[in-house]
C-alpha cells in the first residue's frame, strides 16, 4: 500500500500534535511508501520512504492583515493541489487526520482518480466541511461513539492510538511523608475546568492528617479566552494561598510527557462528557489512577469507575475521590495500575489502531 496522509502538523516537539509523529512511523510498517502533506512542518525523525511536504505555515509568522491572510491561504491551497497532482502516482489511498478541509479540497480529484479516502475525526462539533467530506470518504474513523456526532453509516469506531512504548509503569507505592503529586494534562481552557481541581485542593490542604500536596497543571493556551481563564486561575491560586502547591508548567512536548506521568501519583481530567480523552488514556498507559468527569469512561474504567468518575461538578466530591485514592495501599495501587495499563493495551494501542485503519482503507 502507498498512502497519502494529510494532517495539520508534523513536529516532534509540539505539545498537542507531537503524538502524530508516532502515527506516521507506525503507518510505515504497513506501507511501501508514505507521503505526508501538512500545514506546518517542524522537527521529525522518520524512515527514508516517508516524504514530508509542507504547505508552508512555518515559513513566517502569521500576518493579521485580512488581505495578507487571503493571499497566504491561496498559497496554501495552490501548494496543496500541486502536491496531490505531482505525487498522484506515489499513493493509492488517502488518510486525512482531523482536517476535513483537505477532503473538501481534494476529494473530487481523488474520487476521479479512484483512490479510497479515509478520515479520522474526533470532536463534538459538526462543521459544514465535515458534512461535505462525508460525501467523498469511504470511512470516517473515530475513537468512540461519543467522539463523532455526525449521522452517517460511514463512521467506524476504532479506539485511540496510544504509543505504549512511550509509557512505562513505575512503582506506585506512596511512602509515608512523601508529597502526593497530582497532574492535569491538557490546555488551559474553561472546558478543561482546572478551576474545579484548585477548589478541591483548597479543601484537602486543610486536612492536616494528609500528606502534602503538589499539583502540576501541564498545558498552554490557544485562544484569547484561554488566556483570560489562565489569568483567572492564577488569581484564584493567589487568593487561596496555594502558590506553593499549584504549579503552572505550561506547554510540554508530547514526546516528553511521560516524565511527568512517571513522577505523579494521580492524574485528573475534568472535561465534560464527550469523546475519549487521549490524555486520560496516556495516564492509564503509565499505570496512573485517574479521576475524570467524562461519563464516557464508565465502560473503560469498569470496576474502578465508582472511585474514579466524578458524578457532579462539585469540589467536595472531587476532594473526596482524591482523598480515597491517597489512602490506597501499595498492593492496590499496583493492581489498579496494571488493570488500567491493560485496558489501553487491549483496546487503545497505536499498533492495533493503525492496523485497523490500514485494513479498512
Amino acid at each position: 500500500m502507498k498512502i497519502l496522509i494529510c494532517t495539520q502538523k508534523v513536529d516532534l516537539n509540539d505539545d498537542i500534535l507531537g503524538f502524530f509523529h508516532s502515527w506516521i512511523a507506525e503507518f510505515v510498517k504497513h506501507c511501501e511508501k508514505v507521503t505526508v502533506i501538512c500545514l506546518c512542518r517542524g522537527e521529525y525523525d522518520l524512515p527514508g520512504n516517508v516524504k514530508i511536504l509542507s504547505l508552508g505555515k512555518e515559513e513566517k509568522s502569521l500576518c493579521v492583515m485580512r488581505y495578507a491572510l487571503c493571499v497566504t491561504r491561496l498559497k496554501y491551497i495552490a501548494r496543496f493541489y500541486r502536491y496531490i497532482w505531482r505525487e498522484r502516482k506515489n499513493y493509492d489511498k488517502i488518510f486525512v487526520h482531523m482536517n476535513s478541509e483537505y477532503v473538501v479540497l481534494g476529494g473530487w480529484l481523488w474520487k476521479l482518480w479512484n483512490k479510497k479516502i479515509g478520515l479520522w475525526y474526533v470532536h463534538k462539533a459538526i462543521p459544514w466541511q465535515l458534512k461535505i467530506a462525508e460525501k467523498f470518504v469511504g470511512v470516517i474513523f473515530t475513537a468512540s461513539r461519543e467522539s463523532c456526532n455526525l449521522a452517517s453509516q460511514k463512521i467506524k469506531v476504532v479506539g485511540h492510538g496510544i504509543d505504549l512504548r512511550k509509557f512505562e509503569i513505575r512503582n506506585l507505592k506512596l511512602e509515608i511523608g512523601n508529597i502526593f503529586k497530582i497532574i492535569y494534562v491538557g490546555r488551559i481552557s474553561p472546558i478543561k475546568n482546572q478551576e474545579l481541581l484548585i477548589g478541591a485542593i483548597d479543601i484537602l490542604r486543610r486536612d492536616t492528617a494528609l500528606p502534602r500536596l503538589s499539583v502540576k497543571l501541564i498545558g498552554g493556551t490557544i485562544y484569547e479566552k484561554d488566556e483570560e481563564y489562565l489569568g483567572k486561575l492564577k488569581n484564584l491560586v493567589k487568593e487561596k494561598k496555594l502558590g506553593g502547591v499549584v504549579e503552572f508548567v505550561g506547554s510540554v512536548p508530547n514526546k516528553d510527557i511521560n516524565k511527568y506521568y512517571s513522577e505523579a501519583d494521580l492524574a485528573v481530567n475534568l472535561c465534560p462528557t464527550g469523546g475519549v480523552d487521549k490524555a486520560v488514556l496516556e495516564a492509564m498507559a503509565a499505570g496512573l489512577p485517574v479521576i475524570v468527569f467524562n461519563k464516557t469512561f464508565e465502560n473503560i474504567l469498569g470496576e474502578h469507575k465508582e472511585e474514579m468518575i466524578l458524578r457532579e461538578e462539585n469540589a467536595e466530591e472531587l476532594a473526596g475521590k482524591i482523598r480515597g485514592i491517597m489512602g490506597w495501599e501499595a498492593e492496590k495501587r499496583e493492581r489498579v495500575g496494571g488493570d488500567l495499563r491493560g485496558v489501553v493495551e487491549k483496546g487503545y494501542g497505536l499498533e492495533g489502531l493503525v492496523k485497523k485503519i490500514s485494513e479498512e482503507l
